[in-house]
């Protein structure tokens, strides 16, 4: 009898044992699953997939503001960094976000990367994803800002240039009106009324040109062109300015070079640089167009032999109404478009511009231009 009451309780306290241990370990998987969940927590559902399809930057932090999914834009944009965020900014406006619980928007101004000095402009979005998480979405403005710039200041600068000649033209009619009954102002004034007008003219049209290269990207209908023809056109226009001070055009030999492009905006920037080369060279001196040929590209050459200009003015020179001496542009009516109209044109056409230059050395700029592809030559079989 006492046997089977051993038996018995030695069953029961195997059982209970048993059980216990089967409690232990379905609590000790409950801790470990959620200890995971903590470590790499799950994305909600469909996040991955939006994230993955959105232009902007985009990432979901957890609780512990660790980055569980970041798009590739907020990688490249510098906004997450070894799965954190590398803007203390944005950490401040999750912590908001969480303890609010409402949506924020903001613009601000953060570095690009922690390596990198250059700032950049966002407009950034951020909300509560569930209970746990936050999404921020991040937008790059900093183009649209600096074209925004670009604008105001391009409107400024328009106002301030035209402000002179049109206050000078209003001058010299008072001064016609005052001076009626006296031949000799009379005509005198009239020709500096001309020369105003003639001035706000040129200064008008370059601004419209300038406005229409700046609408376009790329040519509509290029065509082929002898670029020995569009320097000869291009030097002809300055012929009577540069004969009237003395100053000789050489021009060297023939390349046969073509490209391919629009003749008008060509010519134009070519008859710009060579008018610039005259204007800013003494009486009796020489100015030197040449093209040349070599590995598919094509150089445009002018150099002149005037007053150069200094180191500190060479990254300024195809900014728009800027003058290396402003009193000489002034006196032979120079906008100051010129050459940013020449940088532009040769842009479109997929080219560079490039200048050299030193102060009592004169300069040089060269035009370089994809040269046109050569038409393969004719077998004999396609000859007949």
């Amino acid at each position: 009898m006492e046997s089977t009451w051993l038996v018995l309780v030695s069953l029961a306290l195997g059982l209970a044992v048993g059980a216990g241990f089967v409690t232990l370990l379905h609590v000790a998987e409950r801790h470990g699953r959620r200890a995971a969940e903590v470590v790499n927590p799950a994305v909600p559902d469909g996040i991955d997939q939006v994230l993955d399809a959105l232009e902007s930057a985009g990432a979901v932090l957890d609780p512990s503001n660790n980055v569980i999914k970041a798009s590739p834009a907020a990688v490249s944009m510098g906004l997450v960094w070894n799965q954190q965020l590398v803007h203390p900014e944005l950490l401040e406006l999750a912590r908001r976000v969480r303890r609010s619980g409402d949506p924020i928007s903001e613009n601000l101004i953060l570095s690009r990367g922690p390596f990198n000095d250059a700032s950049m402009r966002v407009r950034v979005r951020l909300a509560r994803l569930g209970t746990r998480y936050v999404l921020i979405l991040a937008e790059d403005r900093t183009e649209a800002f600096r074209l925004d710039e670009v604008r105001r200041d391009f409107v400024a600068n328009i106002s301030h240039e035209l402000k002179t000649p049109i206050a000078a033209v209003g001058l010299l009619a008072e001064a016609l009106d005052q001076a009626a009954d006296e031949p000799v102002q009379v005509r005198r004034f009239a020709n500096r009324l001309t020369t105003e007008s003639g001035r706000l003219t040129r200064l008008t049209q370059e601004i419209i040109e300038l406005s229409r290269l700046q609408a376009q990207d790329s040519l509509s209908e290029p065509e082929l062109l002898n670029v020995d023809a569009v320097v000869s056109a291009a030097v002809d226009q300055s012929r009577v300015v540069a004969d009237a001070a003395r100053i000789t055009i050489a021009v060297g030999k023939k390349s046969g070079a073509e490209v391919s492009g629009d003749e008008r905006l060509l010519v134009m920037a070519v008859h710009n640089l060579v008018a610039n080369a005259v204007h800013y060279s003494p009486e009796g001196s020489r100015v030197g167009v040449g093209v040349r040929r070599h590995d598919g590209v094509v150089e445009i050459t002018v150099t002149d032999q005037g007053v150069g200009i200094a180191e500190a003015d060479l990254e300024r020179i195809f900014e728009r109404f800027f003058r290396v001496d402003q009193a000489r542009s002034r006196h032979t009516g120079g906008t100051g478009l010129g050459l940013s109209i020449v940088k532009h044109i040769v842009q479109i056409h997929g080219g560079d511009i490039r200048v050299w230059s030193q102060p009592g050395s004169g300069s040089t700029f060269t035009i370089r231009l994809p040269e046109a592809p050569q038409p393969a030559p004719l077998t004999t079989g396609e000859a007949q």
